[in-house]
This record gives C-alpha cells, sequence and structure tokens, in this order.
C-alpha cells in the first residue's frame, strides 16, 4: 500500500512539473491612439479620448498587432492626451483628441514550453 502511494505521489510530482514549466516572452510597445472622428468641445472631446475602456481596446489592439498569441499582460503608462483644433470652417473652435505614447507591455507563451514542439520540453 506505502508503494502504491509513493509512486503515485511520484507520477503526481512528475506530471505537475510541466505545469510549471511555462516560459513567456514579453515585449514592450509604444503607440498612439486613433483621434475621434468627429471634431467636438475641448472638454468633451478629452473626455471621450480618455476613457479607460478606450485605452483597454487600444492596448489589446496594440499587442495582437505582433502576430498570434500575443497578449496584454499589462499597461505601464497612460500617454499624455493632446488635442488638435479641427481644420474646417463649420467646426471652428472645435477638436480632436487623442492619447499619445502609451506603453504597453505584451507576453507570449515561449514555443516549446508547453508541449508546442512534438517530443521536445
Amino acid at each position: 500500500m506505502k508503494f502504491n502511494l509513493i509512486g503515485l505521489g511520484a507520477i503526481l510530482a512528475i506530471v505537475s512539473a510541466n505545469s510549471f514549466a511555462t516560459e513567456y516572452i514579453y515585449r514592450e510597445l509604444m503607440a498612439n491612439t486613433l483621434p475621434l472622428r468627429h471634431c467636438d468641445s475641448k472638454e468633451k472631446a478629452s473626455a471621450e479620448a480618455e476613457k479607460s475602456y478606450k485605452l483597454t481596446i487600444y492596448a489589446k489592439k496594440f499587442c495582437q498587432t505582433q502576430g498570434y498569441g500575443w497578449h496584454v499582460e499589462q499597461i505601464k503608462d497612460n500617454g499624455k492626451l493632446v488635442c488638435n483644433e479641427c481644420s474646417s470652417v463649420e467646426n471652428k473652435g472645435k477638436f480632436q483628441c487623442h492619447i499619445e505614447d502609451v506603453v504597453v507591455e505584451c507576453k507570449r507563451i515561449k514555443p516549446g514550453t508547453v508541449g508546442m514542439l512534438p517530443g521536445k520540453g
């Protein structure tokens, strides 16, 4: 009975060691969000550009541009707000805002660490 328990414990220890062997590749990106499509007052345009969910969506897009398997680890810097005045005559005094220099850390599973390559790992 003790040998069965010891054998089962050894097998579980070997199998569970593979789950801790996952390694990641990290990459930091700096990018800008797109300006709003429409012109609005400076207060409304800046509030719209600085919404947290928009920053989250853009961070996800920034990481996905790196290729398959890249995900957001964290947003390191929210960047700075930039507002430009609209140039058309009917939108005089209105602005389009966006965020510049957003820093995002992306991660991806390192190939070969979780059985992605047959016969290795």
